[in-house]
């Protein structure tokens, strides 16, 4: 059977792209903080508990997978976000941000590609379209996602003569929790935002042509451009989700 590692599973886009996975044949490793019980009693998918800026738990979980086969796709889809003007981030913020969304994926991404070249495999990166254009009160964020994307360009370049391929995806918004830490989020109307289940069955389309073609870059977008702002009622209760002991 067929080995995949997803980071994000818990939730959101990784979690419907590791749904996907386990039924379409995969052994799939799922990294998560935290994992529901829907998630949990999966057929073919393993939840493993780690918080991705532990980098030794990180390798040591990498380590213990990699003794139980050849990885055959690695996606990267864990990522954090805050928003707000630049100067009004705090330092903890922003070293999170570049730990989950830029440095793990480079870390997890080297220490799969030998086995990757032996079985012919793909890495899948979740970008995110602020990776190509400017995005005030995102800065930080929009930079992490940059960097991935460049990330993904140069190292199709650089493995796809061994026949690993390399697809990156850049998601417009999207119904997730990655708005938790924002004044906004998606609108109300379904054309106006994707579900984590579209950005899996992009996936799933890309993986599948593999064997004719190579799709390296993908950018989903809906149909409408909009996004809602949130009342101060939600905001207020989003920060006591995350702060439970604050007043």
């Amino acid at each position: 059977m067929k080995i995949a590692v997803v980071t994000g599973a818990s939730s959101g886009i990784g979690k419907s792209i590791a749904r996907r996975l386990a039924e379409d044949g995969y052994e799939v490793y799922g990294f998560g903080r935290s994992f529901p019980d829907s998630m949990v009693s999966v057929p073919h998918f393993q939840a493993i508990v780690c918080d991705l800026r532990d980098t030794g738990k990180v390798l040591r979980e990498m380590a213990a997978i990699r003794k139980k086969g050849e990885v055959s796709l690695l996606v990267l889809c864990g990522g954090t976000a805050y928003y707000g003007l630049h100067e009004e981030l705090n330092p903890a913020k922003i070293e999170e941000m570049v730990s989950v969304n830029l440095t793990s994926p480079l870390i997890l991404t080297q220490q799969c590609l030998r086995d990757l070249k032996k079985t012919g495999g793909t890495v899948v990166l979740m970008s995110s379209v602020t990776a190509q254009q400017s995005s005030p009160h995102g800065c930080a964020y929009a930079a992490t996602k940059a960097g991935l994307s460049s990330f993904g360009r140069s190292l199709f370049d650089e493995v796809r003569k061994y026949g690993v391929k390399v697809l990156t995806v850049h998601p417009d918004m999207t119904a997730t929790n990655l708005y938790r830490h924002a004044d906004f989020t998606v609108d109300d109307d379904p054309q106006a935002y994707l579900n984590p289940e579209d950005v899996a069955s992009a996936v799933m389309f890309a993986l599948a042509q593999k064997d004719v073609y190579v799709l390296h870059e993908l950018t989903l977008k809906p149909q409408l451009h909009r996004i809602r702002k949130k009342s101060k009622t939600e905001c207020e209760a989003e920060q006591k989700q995350e702060n439970p002991g604050t007043e």
